[in-house]
């Protein structure tokens, strides 16, 4: 099967002949299950991906044992501090997990660097993304330091509705993980929540039974 660089990375789609070549005949496919831990803090970095298909969790844990995701990796996205790493040749800082069984496309570092020299959309591609993604990782960041966790807890489930609808297959645990705090908070915030009806829980599951009246909780804590 020939890779076609633009119908995975729709940036590239004005790309040309010779460099759509290069990718193809440069890629190396792999595919990996569900649980597998791609990177560990202090790893080495020497390939560059590119998520095809599935997804990738990016995340950080701290002292305690307590984890945050940082950002997860998308069909068509890469990883930013895979392309930090390799840029400035650091180890990895944090750790990569499959969350949904993927296949990710390798390119190996020197190849990245010498199409970032050779090629200006490739340069473009890398800074444009780094610049995309970092943005996202500086939001945490001030969600972190400056909202109140049941803000942020309520801001969690709003962007979830948002994107998949009032039925989400979510547990504390995962909410815990994704904004960075115990297991024990977000129940007893959900639980809150549930109580006045803006929500309703079984097990594994979360359904947004009033996201107007969500909407104008987060207005009224904020």
């Amino acid at each position: 099967m020939v890779l076609e660089l633009s119908k995975i990375i729709p940036f590239f789609s004005s790309a040309s002949e010779e460099i759509n070549s290069e990718f193809a005949k440069n890629c190396m496919a792999q595919s990996f299950k569900k649980g597998v831990v791609l990177s560990m803090e202090g790893d080495s970095v020497t390939y560059f991906p590119i998520l095809k298909s599935g997804t990738i969790r990016v995340y950080k844990v701290g002292s305690s044992g307590q984890e945050i995701t940082l950002y997860r990796i998308n069909p068509g996205e890469s990883c930013i501090l895979t392309i930090s790493c390799l840029l400035a040749k650091n180890n990895f800082p944090a750790i990569a997990a499959v969350e949904k069984d993927c296949e990710v496309l390798l390119i190996t570092a020197t190849t990245l660097r010498e199409w970032i020299k050779k090629y200006d959309v490739w340069a473009e591609y890398i800074y444009n993304y780094l610049s995309k993604v970092l943005m996202n990782v500086l939001k945490i960041i001030e969600n972190i330091s400056f909202k109140k966790m049941d803000v942020r807890i309520i801001e969690y489930l709003i962007e979830n509705f948002k994107k998949k609808g009032k039925i989400l297959q979510l547990t504390h645990q995962q909410i815990a993980h994704d904004i960075g705090t115990a297991r024990e908070v977000v129940s007893r915030t959900l639980k809150d929540l549930e109580a006045q009806k803006n929500i309703s829980q079984s097990r594994g599951k979360i359904i947004i039974e009033s996201p107007k009246e969500l909407g104008k909780k987060l207005i009224y804590l904020q």
